[in-house]
């Protein structure tokens, strides 16, 4: 008998039964294939999905650095001359 269900897609429109695994999926295709062999695209997305608090944390520290973040014209780095007491 036919029934009702609830599915999950990816960008590519492949199924999937929970939406963690869809996002996974679309996090490995933007990874693209890491190492030799078999990928390990799939199983480094798991781990950002897992982790998503702590890099989301990172990039607002990013974001929040690169707002002042005015690089050197030249590329030399100068060094700062101690404060006399």
């Amino acid at each position: 008998m036919a029934h009702r269900g609830t599915g999950f897609f990816d960008t590519k429109g492949h199924f999937f039964k929970t939406p963690n695994d869809a996002t996974v999926s679309d996090l490995a295709s933007v990874l693209g294939k890491i190492g030799d062999g078999e990928s390990l695209a799939p199983g480094i997305a798991q781990m950002i999905l897992d982790r998503r608090s702590e890099i989301e944390r990172l990039f607002a520290e990013h974001d929040a650095m690169m707002a002042d973040y005015q690089p050197l014209r030249d590329g030399k780095i100068t060094r700062l001359q101690p404060r006399a007491s």
